[in-house]
């Protein structure tokens, strides 16, 4: 072999010692913060474990528990459901008008993409404290603009009737992160198609329905994948605002985990209810993207 050659190679090499050295941390850090973590809870599932004493093993036990003793497990997924499907379709649609405003170039359009945008940097504790007040039935703002215009109050978070579209509610004002990136789709819609509709004697309904909307399928079938993800995971609102009420109206799953593990000390069963979330969330996202092919469209193709 020739000298360029072997030197060639050495350096191919050292090129790939260096990518792998710059990757480790990443690479350290999911396997003991992620996988690591993941790993040993599915051994704990498989115990009756309560930190101050030995981990029993019951085998399969909390499974069968869930599924069949748990009253609080079928009223939670009841909950988180309605709550994820009410959330994700509100708020897609918020998002959707929101990038529709900002896409007609008004005046001032980058202070409105500011103002829509500043929900979501709000920390999710600090805007359910908020969102307590506005709440409130007695002196928040929500039941004071409803009595000005002579409409009826509601008893908002504190009613097990009213409480989830309360949070669907506040949950929709954290649209802008969503309106954004559908903006950026919005903005990549060809004019020409755009064009050839108005040519064919096409009002903007029928812009709207037959290109926007199909032209910007990938980035819907994005903000419906990250919402239904995270709405499955519901928690804060539920810890800060109602503490999992009224009449457990508000007892997401993540928050019947969280009281498993931290006030019953049930770590073995709080374990065995997490990764039966794990699998709730994988089947229903490979629903999702196994339904795309029906519905996005890539580059004027399916």
């Amino acid at each position: 072999m020739s000298k360029p050659a072997s030197r060639k190679i050495a350096l191919k090499k050292k090129e790939e010692i260096a990518g792998y050295l710059f990757a480790l941390p990443a690479i350290l850090g999911l396997l003991i913060w992620t996988i690591g973590p993941m790993v040993a809870s599915l051994g704990i599932s498989l115990t009756d474990w309560q930190i101050l004493s030995a981990a029993k093993w019951v085998g399969f036990d909390n499974y069968r528990t869930v599924f069949t003793e748990d009253l609080f497990f079928k009223k939670s997924l009841l909950v988180t459901f309605y709550f994820a499907i009410g959330s994700v379709v509100f708020t897609m649609l918020a998002s959707i008008v929101v990038a529709l405003f900002m896409n007609y170039g008004v005046r001032g359009q980058a202070a409105f993409r500011t103002i829509f945008y500043l929900p979501t940097i709000v920390p999710i504790v600090a805007s359910s404290m908020l969102w307590v007040w506005l709440f409130n039935p007695d002196f928040g703002l929500l039941n004071t603009v409803l009595k000005s215009v002579g409409l009826p109050t509601l008893m908002w978070i504190y009613d097990e009737a009213t409480v989830i579209p309360s949070l669907i509610l506040m949950s929709m004002w954290g649209c802008g992160s969503a309106a954004l990136i559908i903006l950026a789709g919005l903005q990549d819609v060809p004019k020409h198609l755009l064009e050839a509709v108005e040519i064919d004697g096409g009002n903007g309904w029928h812009k709207f329905r037959y290109v926007t909307i199909p032209m910007i399928t990938p980035v819907i079938f994005f903000n419906l994948v990250m919402g239904l993800i995270g709405s499955l995971q519901a928690f804060a609102q539920a810890y800060v605002m109602t503490g999992g009420g009224p009449n457990n109206g508000t007892l997401f799953y993540v928050y019947l985990i969280y009281r498993e593990a931290f006030q019953y000390n049930h770590f073995g069963y709080a374990s065995a209810l997490s990764w039966i979330l794990f699998a709730l969330i994988a089947l229903l996202t490979a629903g999702v993207f196994k339904s795309s092919k029906a519905w996005v469209h890539y580059g004027g193709g399916k």
